[in-house]
């Protein structure tokens, strides 16, 4: 025996199984992959727009209070404005002389007796001040404006004031209300920020502006000045200031946030107003990124380790070197998003930092989820695939193997399974046949041996095969008809069958696969340095993209060309109906069942769907739903598809604009219903009438003369008639199917 022979058969089953489940391995780890990076694509472009959200919402909703405050100034500029020309022609002596009192200390102040900083203002005058008249006046239209907005501000600031240029200080501050008496005489006013910073050598524009955080000493809190200054007659007169708490929006900046991301408020500058690490114990000014060393008497606040200062002042260079408009930022060396926002007033930078590896770690456990059923999916699919293999490949080909041995060893009698319509079915057939002819040449070399009474009986043998012929002859001529209209009915679907078949190999072929072959060997080249590659890279940028939209081009051919195969398989089941009609007519009366016309009709429709496109026939509908009826549905079905494919051929002839096809479903008596099926078209001149339904008789050069002929047989065979009429060449035509109607009555559902 031969070393092949001695070889156990390998299973077609498992070699198969194997090779397919390598392949689909490889899919879905490439379908893995690529959901990873749409995923990743997906949750980052997500993460980036809930910060650009977030940062937005903050910041209109934190810069509240610095809006009111510009508004107040613009209100109280105005005002102060129009009371200074007010007293501008009026003694002011008697009435400050009434208001204010000269202390020992050479300065000027409100009345101690009787004063009440919840309702009054308070004014302090350095020693030193020169008096005069235009001063006075100025010093009380201050006052009168602050008694006159000071209380009604004091519910959202701190404290309202106006300082002269001259040195006079005039404060509606009810939380501190002896400030005006404790304030030493020497005290430094104009020298404060909240002040130079509105004097014309630093503020030009002469507009609002913001002084740095700091610590007001007497109340332990922080707060930000807001100054206006006021120019008249091209002086600068007085500065208008209120004082903004800030602990709130410190403390909100840092504990309300995004998960797993933090806040931060920053200047221009450099001055740290908020971050989740500032210390600001024993602090009283704000903190500087850029390190500026602090002035005498300022303790700025604490900022954990060097290399979290570090990351501060690159977090710090990227807000403050961002293009205009830009909100949204990276930090690669950090890996980290930064959203930006400014708030209206201060012109501060909210910042929302969101470390990147939380939008790819969703990402990966996504990806795993991918792949773990689609892990799942294989198995079963491979299950599934070898109980398929097993029955409807190795099985028969294992039969066809012992029918091979038995016809070798001279047995001609082989069992086979033939009723298959596959190649598997086909080979089953030649094997038949070739075992039947192997067989007749062995009989006939067997008769060529006998002798002379062999010879008789085979001439009788012979005659009785010439009867069989004959009858069988005889046969084949009664069931021509019944084939003929076999095929022209078959014909007329699988016009549609192709159509359909034709436009999902047209979409197969158009599927431009190869460039994700050239996509893989782009980043199996880059993947050491994938992440480089993809973001700064100019062909790496339009990878995501591309896959992005990729995989929804894949997604709608496949569902495009799904519904392609399922009209080939419906259309692939009438046919199969089509001959079960005939076949079951050659043998017994055919059942009827319960059918709904109103479907049907759709369903003739739809079998012409790709037909009736092509030709550009427009359709109308005009279906009455009625109960099911019992009837021989797929006689009714072939009879429609006869009828609408021969009115779409009918119009080729008038413009694809002015074709129209109706059909209409109807009960015009009580026990008849009758199907019309009407076109535009050619129409039907009035001797041929009596014609179109004879056997063979047909308008169309290729036309075959079938349809028609075999649509009456039917309808006379399900008790019904079918009718033609046309007023003539060029007017279209309809038929008209009756049929009789015998409405089941539908029982409820209990």
């Amino acid at each position: 025996m031969s070393e092949q022979n001695s070889r156990p058969p390998a299973s077609l089953a498992r070699s198969t199984l194997i090779h397919m489940g390598v392949r689909i391995g490889v899919i879905i780890f490439l379908t893995t992959l690529v959901s990873y990076v749409h995923m990743f694509h997906t949750l980052r472009e997500d993460a980036r727009h809930q910060l650009e959200r977030h940062v937005v919402e903050r910041s209109q909703r934190e810069q509240a209070i610095f809006v009111l405050a510009e508004d107040n100034h613009a209100l109280l500029k105005r005002a102060l404005t129009e009371r200074i020309r007010a007293w501008s022609q009026q003694d002011p002596n008697p009435r400050f002389d009434s208001l204010f009192t000269q202390q020992p200390d050479g300065s000027l102040r409100s009345h101690a007796e009787g004063f009440d900083a919840t309702k009054m203002v308070g004014v302090f005058i350095p020693p030193g001040v020169k008096l005069d008249t235009e001063l006075r006046r100025r010093i009380l239209a201050a006052h009168d404006v602050l008694m006159q907005y000071g209380p009604a501000f004091s519910t959202r600031f701190n404290s309202t004031y106006v300082t002269l240029v001259e040195g006079p200080l005039l404060t509606y501050w009810p939380s501190v209300p002896n400030w005006a008496h404790d304030m030493p005489a020497d005290d430094p006013t104009l020298e404060y920020e909240y002040y130079t910073i509105s004097t014309p050598e630093k503020n030009p524009s002469r507009g609002t502006v913001w002084s740095g955080i700091f610590q007001y000493p007497v109340t332990q809190q922080w707060m930000v000045t807001v100054t206006t200054p006021l120019d008249m007659e091209g002086r600068h007169v007085a500065s208008l200031a209120h004082d903004v708490l800030l602990d709130e929006l410190m403390d909100r900046s840092i504990e309300d946030h995004l998960d797993s991301a933090y806040n931060l408020l920053v200047r221009d500058d450099g001055q740290l107003i908020a971050h989740p690490s500032l210390d600001l114990e024993g602090a009283n000014v704000g903190y500087n990124i850029l390190g500026n060393t602090p002035r005498p008497g300022e303790a700025p606040p604490k900022l954990g380790s060097e290399q979290q200062r570090t990351h501060l002042r690159q977090l710090f260079e990227k807000v403050r070197g961002r293009s205009p408009g830009e909100s949204l930022l990276e930090l690669p060396e950090h890996d980290e998003y930064l959203a930006v926002a400014r708030l209206e007033g201060p012109e501060w930078n909210f910042v929302t930092v969101l470390p990147s590896h939380v939008v790819s770690a969703a990402a990966l456990r996504s990806a795993r989820y991918v792949l773990l059923f689609g892990l799942m999916s294989l198995l079963l699919e491979l299950v599934i695939m070898y109980w398929v293999l097993q029955r409807q490949i190795a099985r028969p080909l294992l039969a066809l193997t012992q029918a091979a041995d038995h016809v070798a060893s001279g047995d001609f009698h082989v069992e086979l399974n033939a009723s298959r319509r596959d190649e598997l079915g086909q080979l089953a057939n030649a094997f038949r046949t070739m075992s039947d002819k192997v067989q007749q040449r062995e009989e006939q070399l067997r008769r060529a041996n006998d002798g002379l009474e062999q010879r008789v009986e085979e001439r009788t043998r012979e005659l009785k095969t010439v009867h069989g012929q004959l009858v069988q002859t005889a046969r084949q001529a009664g069931m021509a008809e019944i084939a003929t209209n076999v095929l022209h009915n078959v014909g007329n679907v699988l016009n549609s069958v192709y159509t359909s078949s034709q436009l999902a190999l047209d979409s197969v072929r158009e599927l431009r696969l190869e460039h994700v072959g050239k996509m893989a060997a782009l980043l199996e080249k880059h993947q050491e340095e994938l992440n480089t590659f993809i973001r700064l890279d100019e062909r790496g940028r339009n990878v995501l993209p591309f896959l992005h939209k990729l995989g929804g081009n894949l997604l709608d051919e496949r569902q495009k060309i799904i519904g392609l195969l399922e009209d080939v398989c419906r259309y692939t089941e009438h046919i199969g109906d089509i001959v079960k009609v005939q076949q079951n007519h050659a043998r017994t009366p055919r059942l009827h069942e319960p059918v709904s016309l109103a479907t049907l009709v759709d369903d003739a429709m739809r079998i012409n769907t790709a037909a009736l496109s092509r030709h550009q026939v427009k359709e109308v509908r005009q279906l009455t739903y009625l109960p099911p009826v019992m009837t021989d549905k797929h006689k009714v079905l072939m009879i429609l598809v006869n009828l609408i494919s021969n009115a779409k051929y009918a119009m080729d002839d008038i413009p694809a604009e002015q074709r129209l096809l109706t059909v209409k479903l109807d009960v015009p008596v009580t026990d008849r219903v009758t199907i019309e099926v009407r076109d535009n078209g050619m129409g039907i001149a009035q001797e041929m009438m009596t014609r179109i339904f004879q056997y063979g008789f047909t308008t169309r050069e290729e036309g075959h003369g079938f349809g028609l002929h075999s649509c009456a047989v039917a309808a006379q065979e399900l008790g019904g008639t079918l009718k033609a009429h046309s007023d003539g060449p060029g007017r279209g035509a309809t038929f008209t199917l009756e049929l009789p109607y015998q409405p089941i009555e539908e029982t409820p559902n209990p």
